[in-house]
């Protein structure tokens, strides 16, 4: 869409309303399990545990357990498949994507004067794509009950005809540029067709349900984070580090929504079909701490505790629409309608404050061959914002945020053991869900493993995980608000080198 905002400034669109959502928060303020291979085998329970290329970004301490330099890189292959079940009719989508996972470099210097505690300090960086959004969903059914003429219904009651039919589309607010779609489409109709003040509007579908519908979704693009750290320990036995973050987002989504009937054709026009497609386009950066400790109790324990910022993204957005629908009276022909302003709307820059989190880990590492770990992390994604916080439009947006997100716990649990040169590993995560009815977004359940070899000052990694996640988010977040039970499966196998100096 950039391109198109540089070749055709003539019908950009600059509105003071907001077309963000609840699920569009939800989106960046999750976590995903992202990083080395050994870290992803072992469910990224590294938290009490350092010594990790990913560990530093649950903890930052954990450079800090690295006895050498390391440099490594990580590539990752993901395949998601979507089955969705839409009033009984099963359908499936998938996507696969191969991607420069991970790179990062820790740097070690000891201080061998036996007079000072402090041993030694380290240095790294990273980088870590932390959300591939690559991703597409297909469903289709028939809905008995609802059509999409109550999206246009939605936004439409309220808003005087002459705001509709008379203001230039370019000029209009958010709300009004869905009642234009609906009116022009003749989805909807005014009660008073020649009162300019007339706020109410009826459906142009005719009424007796068995919608057929379909919705596609095509998400791509990604989140990625820069990480700097550094880290020290006192006495080899507590490791105390500081990670300073920048995220990188871009995020790109296309829907299409297609609707028919099959209701008797009534002496007055009705719409039989139409197809409604929306474009969103979101990029921005954004700004996080983190600070962390861990501490050796014993030869073998560990006990670590992470606090990681919330997350201060500036974002921009970018939406086009365009909606074409058909219509026919009993006896009478078909008649098109294709509503295309061929524009963007290009909104003003805006806030987000993704809440932050807290970690506390625990290992026990049994000498050199092998080794247990558990983290649990509490984030409260209620406390998720749009800034500023004095707009209507996004006073309204925390409101139902704060009312719909809740606090959620995740639960991490890995194990390796090794064998000579041999590294086997396994691990266990589970992530409650951020609302509250438990069923939009569900819980996520996940099972890893994977092995390495150490060939010295060069180690080989491989690791394959398994995620599962149900949900039933709304096609649309206003007015019709129906949407299909997804069930995401997630496999991904993530290969990392890594090289000691």
């Amino acid at each position: 869409m950039k391109k198109i905002f540089f070749l055709f400034t003539i019908g950009l669109s600059f509105s003071a309303l907001h077309s963000q959502e609840v699920s569009d928060a939800v989106r960046y303020a999750q976590d995903n399990l992202t990083g080395t291979a050994r870290y992803r085998a072992m469910s990224g329970a590294f938290g009490a545990v350092g010594g990790d290329l990913s560990a530093l970004n649950v903890n930052p301490a954990g450079s800090a357990v690295f006895n050498n330099n390391q440099i490594g890189v990580s590539f990752s292959n993901q395949t998601k498949k979507n089955n969705s079940n839409y009033f009984g009719t099963e359908t499936s989508d998938k996507d696969n994507s191969f991607i420069l996972n991970q790179a990062g470099a820790v740097f070690v210097f000891h201080d061998h004067n036996p007079n000072n505690n402090w041993k030694k300090i380290a240095i790294g960086t990273t980088y870590e794509n932390t959300n591939n959004f690559n991703n597409n969903i297909f469903s289709a059914g028939t809905n008995p009950r609802n059509s999409i003429d109550q999206y246009f219904l939605t936004y439409a009651n309220g808003i005087p005809l002459g705001n509709i039919t008379t203001i230039p589309y370019r000029d209009q607010y958010y709300d009004e540029q869905q009642a234009y779609f609906g009116y022009r489409g003749k989805v909807i109709y005014p009660v008073n067709p020649n009162d300019n003040n007339n706020t109410q509007y009826v459906s142009g579908v005719p009424a007796g349900g068995n919608y057929y519908q379909e919705n596609e979704i095509y998400t791509s693009g990604y989140n990625s984070k820069l990480t700097f750290n550094i880290a020290t320990s006192y006495k080899d036995r507590i490791y105390f580090g500081a990670n300073l973050n920048v995220h990188i987002t871009d995020y790109r989504r296309s829907s299409s929504f297609y609707e028919d009937n099959s209701n008797p054709l009534e002496a007055r026009e009705t719409i039989s079909n139409l197809r409604f497609n929306n474009d969103l386009y979101t990029y921005g950066n954004g700004f996080s701490f983190q600070l962390g400790a861990i501490a050796k109790v014993t030869d073998g324990l560990r006990l670590g505790v992470a606090y990681e910022s919330n997350t201060w993204y500036d974002l921009y957005d970018e939406v086009a629409q365009s909606l074409s629908t058909t219509r026919q009276a009993a006896g009478g022909p078909e008649i098109r309608e294709n509503v295309n302003p061929n524009l963007i709307n290009v909104y003003d820059r805006y806030t987000l404050q993704t809440p932050d989190k807290f970690t506390f880990s625990g290992a026990y590492v049994f000498g050199k061959s092998g080794l247990i770990s558990v983290d649990y992390s509490i984030k409260n994604y209620g406390n998720t914002k749009y800034k500023p916080t004095s707009d209507p439009g996004f006073r309204g947006l925390n409101a139902d945020m704060s009312n719909q997100l809740t606090s959620n716990g995740e639960l991490r649990i890995g194990a390796e053991y090794k064998i000579q040169r041999v590294s086997l590993r396994g691990g266990y995560r589970f992530e409650g869900s951020p609302y509250k009815d438990g069923t939009t977004i569900g819980d996520l359940k996940s099972y890893s493993g994977g092995l390495g070899y150490s060939f010295g000052g060069t180690k080989l990694d491989l690791a394959y995980s398994y995620m599962e996640r149900k949900s039933n988010q709304g096609f649309f977040a206003t007015g019709f608000t129906d949407g299909a039970n997804i069930t995401s499966k997630l496999n991904n196998v993530t290969l990392t080198l890594l090289f000691e100096l």
